[in-house]
């Protein structure tokens, strides 16, 4: 039996600070990407790679961290994921050159498995009337640091060098290392079994081709010799991967339970969730930087248009204890139709490209609400339908499609911000009506990821991790 812990809100606060460390780590070369490749003497192709390696690594990482952590204790894999991104952070504010840079932010992509992680410790440690806002907040955190960190971010770039920004994460992960050792024990639930080598290996390399075919699509062509074997490779990958699984006693990622319909129509409303949340993050600060003559910009710096979207980390923080308060009421099920729902407002209030700051600043807090809203649900439905023994792989299950859904929003980003665009004093921009097409696009995959949430049956499986958070005649 699981002993609650005395501190829940020191608990709460420490893992939730993790999230925002995570935000940090995945924003952490944005403001610089257009200065790297004169700071390190190297090729916009390869300067690229300083994202491409974060996210390739983070898929892998994400599902192998959340396995061990069943295993073998889930704080033990925290603070190994945590021990990575400081080691990566420190490689990287002394790398001699752009590969051994890549080399860090590879490392620093275990970051991803931090989140997902935190969620499942929560499950085992606080009270039951407090792991819903725990869990909300731990959700969302991810979004509230993008929001934050991409105005920190840019201030550093703009007065210092970027070593600072490496030097900075490796004293916050040193700090959020420590701080998990000191504050949070470890939980005494553990699934058992052999690790799935074998398994993890095919993961990886499927999750390598599908990755590397989304980031590097617009720049190789999509329908490149490169890119199309790529997606024929990760079909075939995934395939035999599927087939070991399904025959492994102790299968890294159980196809079995990963096939029940809440748990599997919930990963896929969370990449639709994943690609509407993102737009509005990745591309309402293109818009906010787009000169005054392009017609719909405000020719604003990095910094000026982080703050103008800090609401956005407020909302969401604000609204986190709100989506556990109304799952705990509704179901979690009726938190995510609803975030959704807002989501969807949100994305097209943003395609009519508003005309004023306040306008925008508007129409990008009602998305951050409905983000706030779906995020927290998603783990919470994901836990009530897989034994208790297996929460850590199945959030980082999770997290993993939502990744996928940020990534492909960056994809399309990328190809219709490329293909629709228009000259301003003899330079080519993207038009008014790509961001509208992008906007649009989001505000879809947001109706239907809402539709799934809505139509997507409840099962709860044998000793489910959330017995007591989701009331059954709330979503019967």
């Amino acid at each position: 039996m699981v002993v609650p812990s005395a501190r829940p809100a020191l608990v709460i606060g420490v893992l939730a600070s993790c999230g925002l460390a995570v935000s940090l780590m995945q924003t952490l070369v944005v403001p610089l990407l257009p200065q790297f490749p004169r700071l390190l003497s190297a090729s916009p192709a390869t300067v690229a790679w300083l994202v491409t390696a974060t996210l390739v690594a983070g898929a892998v990482c994400a599902p192998v961290l959340g396995r061990l952590g069943d295993m073998y204790g889930k704080r033990r894999m925290l603070l190994v994921a945590l021990a990575m991104v400081t080691a990566g952070s420190a490689l990287g504010a002394v790398a001699p050159g752009v590969g051994v840079l890549i080399a860090a932010r590879a490392l620093q992509g275990a970051a991803l498995g931090v989140v997902a992680l935190g969620i499942s410790i929560m499950r085992d440690l606080l009270p039951p009337d407090r792991v819903g806002s725990g869990i909300a907040l731990m959700s969302s955190s991810l979004g509230i640091g993008g929001a934050v960190s991409l105005p920190i971010t840019g201030l550093v770039a703009q007065h210092a060098s970027w070593r600072w920004l490496f030097a900075g994460a490796a004293v916050v992960g040193a700090a959020q290392f420590f701080l998990v050792r000191a504050v949070v024990r470890e939980s005494p639930q553990r699934s058992g079994g052999r690790f799935d080598l074998p398994g993890a290996v095919g993961l990886a390399l499927a999750l390598v081709c599908v990755l590397l075919a989304i980031s590097k699509g617009a720049e190789w062509g999509w329908g490149s010799t490169r890119v199309l074997g790529l997606l024929a490779a990760a079909v075939v990958l995934f395939a035999l991967w599927s087939r070991l699984e399904l025959r492994v006693r102790s299968p890294l990622v159980d196809l079995r339970v990963s096939a029940r319909p809440t748990v599997l129509w919930t990963n896929v409303a969370s990449v639709l969730i994943g690609f509407a949340m993102f737009a509005g993050f990745l591309v309402t600060t293109q818009v906010l930087q787009a000169p005054q003559a392009s017609g719909y910009g405000f020719g604003l710096s990095l910094v000026a248009a982080g703050v103008v979207l800090l609401p956005i980390g407020a909302a969401m923080t604000i609204f986190s204890p709100v989506s556990a308060s109304v799952s705990r009421r509704r179901g979690a099920r009726t938190t995510l139709v609803l975030g959704t729902c807002v989501l969807a407002v949100g994305n097209v209030a943003m395609a009519t490209l508003p005309g004023s700051i306040p306008l925008i600043m508007a129409a990008s807090t009602v998305t951050a609400i409905g983000a706030a809203l779906a995020y927290s649900a998603l783990p919470l439905l994901i836990m009530d339908a897989v034994p208790s023994t297996e929460t850590a792989a199945a959030n980082s299950l999770n997290t993993l499609m939502r990744m996928l859904g940020t990534s492909s929003c960056s994809a399309v980003v990328a190809a219709v911000t490329t293909g629709l665009v228009t000259s301003v004093n003899g330079q080519l921009l993207p038009s008014s009506t790509a961001y509208t097409v992008v906007f649009l696009s989001a505000a879809a995959a947001a109706v239907v990821g809402a539709v799934l949430a809505a139509v997507t049956p409840r099962t709860r499986a044998p000793g489910s991790a959330t017995p007591d958070l989701v009331p059954a005649g709330a979503q019967a």
